[in-house]
Parts: structure tokens; sequence; C-alpha cells
């Protein structure tokens, strides 16, 4: 039955940027879906908190990690947390990012760094650390969440467009090694979709170039458009899933 390769139940989730945003769709998602969930966040735990209440609510275990994902060494201290007590996740959820908006000939080299430490070589690091114990289970699922803006960048984020792109190279490459032993990967990519990123300021590029950048269905997503997609991909009923590039997004991507 659909109901039952839905379900998410004796399955772990470690969900990075998990206190917010998309990342917290896919948390409570997963929690209704019956997985326990390790939630992430960056410093802050306020608002962890809070979305570890809804999960319990929801009958789900939660505890909360923490640590800068721009920083490489504190990636492995994330890694360490999550397995501390021995429970390596059933799912790993990449999904925290760095976006700095700003004219590519503005951007410093460390801000270049942030961004490319953050979203790709973190990526880069929790795959090589979970994957492997996934494998002598048999069973895994990673997902990473990129961004409609692997193919049309947005001129103001040029670095963040490009580290988006280059995760997508890498899942498709380790899909192809894992896909004969249980574990899936695949690249959930967004759109417009209503968090507090889409609030921020960001510089305005040349209406030729912009104008391009619209949603067809004339809405702004949902955090939860994109948790239906993750429970899917990351559950039996995704089993036969890998190393595909997933766009959730209104249409912008045509």
């Amino acid at each position: 039955m659909l109901s039952e390769t839905l379900s998410l139940a004796g399955k772990t989730a470690f969900i990075t940027g998990s206190s917010q945003g998309i990342g917290k769709g896919i948390a409570l998602a997963m929690a209704e879906a019956g997985a326990n969930i390790i939630l992430h966040c960056r410093k802050d735990e306020t608002d962890a908190k809070e979305v570890a209440r809804e999960i319990r609510k929801l009958g789900s275990n939660a505890v909360i990690v923490k640590g800068d994902i721009s920083k490489p060494k504190t990636v492995t201290a994330i890694y360490n947390q999550v397995v501390k007590n021995g429970k390596v996740p059933d799912i790993v959820v990449l999904n925290a990012s760095v976006q700095i908006p700003k004219l590519w000939h503005e951007l410093t080299l460390e801000e270049f760094d942030i961004q490319v430490n953050a979203n790709f070589k973190s990526t880069f690091i929790f795959m090589q650390r979970f994957a492997p114990e996934m494998v002598s289970k048999g069973w895994g699922r990673i997902l990473t969440i990129g961004s409609v803006q692997q193919i049309k960048p947005h001129p103001s984020m040029m670095v963040y467009a490009a580290t988006k792109s280059a995760v997508l190279n890498m899942v498709q490459n380790a899909a192809m090694q894992l896909a004969d032993k249980g574990v899936t990967v695949n690249n959930l990519a967004p759109g417009v979709i209503g968090t507090p990123r889409i609030e921020e300021d960001v510089p305005e590029g040349e209406e030729r170039i912009t104008q391009r950048l619209g949603t067809p269905s004339g809405q702004i997503g949902d955090p939860q458009d994109c948790a239906a997609m993750a429970v899917l991909l990351c559950s039996e009923a995704g089993r036969f899933i890998t190393g595909q590039n997933i766009y959730v997004d209104g249409g912008m991507s045509l």
C-alpha cells in the first residue's frame, strides 16, 4: 500500500538548517510520516526548540545539534554530535546553505569562501561521513536541497548558484556509485519559496536578465511543497529514484 511505502516509521532523519523555512517544513513532514528527527541550527536554538516541540506533538522524537557549516572543522563537529549515541541517521537532508546577494564584481574572497564552504564543501564532508555507514546497513537516503538557480542564476548570486550546480554534479556522481548498495542520492531544487530568505535585499540586475526569473504559475511556493517531495524521495516509495534533480518551482525552470 502507498501509505506503507511512504511511511518513515522507525527511521531517523538528520536535516541541516531545520529551524526555519524549507528545512523546518521537511522536518515536520518527516516527523508526521513517523521519523525521529535530528534538527540542526547554526547557533541560536530558540527556533529549533520550537520546531522540536512541534515534532514531539506529532509523536516523534527530536534532538538538536548546532554549528556553523561554513567552517569545515565545525562540520565534523556536527557529525560527531549526530552520531555521539551510536545512532547513525537513515536519512540525511542537506538543506542549510549560505546565500550572499551581491554583484559578483563586488564580492570579497571571504564571502566567496563562506558560500563555497557552506554550500559545497560541507555537503561533500557530510556525504563522505554518512554514506559508508548507510552502505553498511544496506539502506539510506541522501537528499541535497539545490535551487532553480542551477540553470537560471540570478546576476547577484553568481557564487551561490555555482555552488548549487556543483552539488548536483556531486550528487549524480555519488548516486552512480551507491545505486546498487541500497542508498539513493537525489537533489531537490526549489524555486521561489516563501521563507525568511526571500525578504533579504538583493541588488537589482539588468531587466533583460531578471525578467526571465519569474514564476510561470504566478505564485510563491510554500515549504510544504518541498516537504512532500522530500518525504517521497526519502521513503521506500522513492527506492527506484536516484541521481535525479527534481524541480519544485512552479515552472520557473522551464
